[in-house]
């Protein structure tokens, strides 16, 4: 468990308790042991909406993580229309959404060394190879000569950097704040994503036809170099607990081992793969199709989509962090997530306006519930020194995302974008349906044993 940043906070069973130590400088030291006490807080009492802010690390984070996101959703924006509008391919499309998530291949390995090395230090190098990747853009856009393949070879290539980003931010997160709080943090911290989905969506359509593709990534680019500047005030977390470090493939195997033998991780990672194949692709990719082929937008009316769908995204984390408990988030996670499904499956079948963006927003609203609830089970069952590697894992299921994006983009190109949307949410239904059957405790809820 974590200091606050205005005292000592316990956590409760079986899970390490960490104290921040008192220090001037921006970047906190902050050492976790194994000794185990007793949480101050009942797991499902109330907690203020802002309540994780009271931690100065957690602060710090979140406004660089908001950077980042908002910085990423506008590049996403952006490099996703002009290819459309260069190509005319949905599968090409669908492709740069793959793209960007090329880095799911090796985290792995990456999670792995997120056990070994400072979560933070590491964090802000990814993030400035970010930034690179962006400059590079910027510099062939304001020389005008940026061509599609080049879009391609560096999408591929900042892909790399961005998973790996998430790992290492979910573990900071669950090292730097009290299990009692993970809930509220985990809700404030989607914010930066669900608030991203907005400015990047509003921004980036507003620069790149106002003013065109380099001005565009100029934003991009501050946004980046911003969230390596905030960063610096995340604490720095390390284990007081001594760990043998052995071959990285011999670890990761363990990392594996501990999951396999969890009654809760391993269904949460058939869960995690599966809404990333067949739920994501409509919002995290597609979306630029479904605007121009089903509602005959250009990019603003793209920007207003994805910004709809953010502000219910950004409603449901709000709500997640101030009202909901996280004394079973395995249930109310499974719930959210048929919701989630039978939502996609009615956006389907409409191409209005007046249906299409109350039900984008409340498809962002059980987003936000689904996966808050998901992170803070893992989050919550799985051991400070294990954490990396559950990460890393939990980013190789987001691998879905990309081979859901490629075959739904290839799906629409022959069937159309209703039959693809919805063949891919009946198919998630099932197979929600059959991971019950397998693993009923999804909906009994697990036991405090095997919470531990």
């Amino acid at each position: 468990m974590v200091a606050d940043g205005s005292g000592g906070s316990n956590e409760g069973t079986s899970d390490t308790r960490v104290q921040e130590t008192t220090s001037s400088s921006p970047a906190r030291t902050v050492t976790s042991s194994s000794r185990t006490t007793q949480s101050t807080q009942e797991p499902n009492s109330k907690v203020s909406l802002f309540a994780a802010f009271r931690i100065r690390s957690f602060r710090f984070q979140w406004s660089a993580d908001a950077m980042m996101t908002w910085g990423s959703e506008m590049e996403t924006l952006i490099l996703g229309w002009y290819v459309l509008v260069a190509t005319d391919s949905p599968f090409l499309v669908g492709l740069l959404g793959a793209l960007r998530f090329t880095g799911t291949l090796t985290a792995p390995l990456v999670g792995v060394l997120a056990d070994r090395v400072s979560r933070k230090l590491m964090l802000m190098v990814l993030r400035a190879g970010a930034g690179l990747s962006a400059l590079a853009l910027l510099i062939l856009a304001a020389t005008d000569s940026i061509q599609p393949w080049h879009v391609f070879v560096i999408a591929g290539a900042s892909g790399l950097l961005r998973s790996s980003d998430n790992v290492f931010r979910q573990s900071l997160i669950a090292d730097t704040v009290p299990r009692t709080l993970l809930m509220n943090a985990s809700g404030l911290a989607r914010t930066t994503q669900d608030t991203a989905r907005i400015v990047g969506a509003l921004l980036g359509a507003t620069l790149l036809s106002q003013l065109g593709l380099g001005w565009a990534y100029v934003g991009v680019t501050a946004f980046y170099a911003f969230s390596v500047f905030l960063g610096l005030g995340i604490a720095t977390v390390r284990s007081s607990t001594p760990v043998k470090h052995v071959n990285p493939f011999t670890e990761m195997k363990q990392g594996v081992r501990y999951m396999i033998d969890s009654p809760v991780i391993k269904p949460i990672m058939f869960l995690a793969f599966l809404v990333n194949a067949t739920a994501f692709p409509l919002t995290n990719g597609l979306l630029p199709v479904v605007a121009r082929d089903v509602y005959g937008h250009d990019e603003n009316g793209l920007a207003q989509m994805v910004a709809v769908f953010a502000i219910g995204a950004l409603v449901g984390s709000l709500v997640m962090a101030a009202l909901v408990s996280s004394r079973r988030p395995e249930r109310f996670m499974m719930l959210t997530m048929v919701i989630w499904y039978v939502l996609v499956i009615m956006f389907a079948q409409t191409n209005s306006n007046g249906l299409g963006l109350p039900l984008l927003a409340l498809i962002g609203a059980s987003i936000s519930f689904c996966m808050i609830s998901m992170s803070v089970v893992l989050m919550t069952f799985t051991k400070f020194e294990m954490r990396g590697r559950v990460m890393g894992v939990r980013m190789l299921a987001v691998y879905g995302l990309p081979m859901g994006l490629v075959i739904g983009g290839w799906l629409i190109e022959q069937y159309g974008v209703p039959m693809a949307i919805t063949g891919y949410a009946v198919g998630g239904l099932v197979a929600v349906a059959l991971s019950v059957l397998n693993w009923p405790k999804l909906l009994t809820g697990f036991s405090a044993d095997e919470r531990g």
